[in-house]
């Protein structure tokens, strides 16, 4: 195998995490909408928790984006 077709390979892999990333945002947002529509009260409280989920999931999907573009250039 070639080692260029390897390494477009390895970052094809390696951006799967972005896919992940996307389908965690968009869990962590769909489920803090339905809790607050059905406790609007405790919504607020629990705005530190979405933004703090929303910050973990983006960080491993830039981690993910970061080991694909050390594949495509770094070596």
């Amino acid at each position: 195998m070639d080692v260029t077709a390897a390494k477009l390979i390895g970052a094809g892999i390696a951006c799967i995490g972005m896919g992940g990333a996307g389908i965690g945002v968009g869990l962590i947002f769909g489920n803090y909408l339905s809790a607050a529509l059905r406790n609007p009260s405790a919504a607020q409280g629990q705005f530190g928790n979405l933004i703090f989920g929303f910050a973990i999931v983006e960080a491993l999907g830039i981690f993910s984006l970061l080991i694909a573009l050390l594949l495509l250039y770094q070596f």
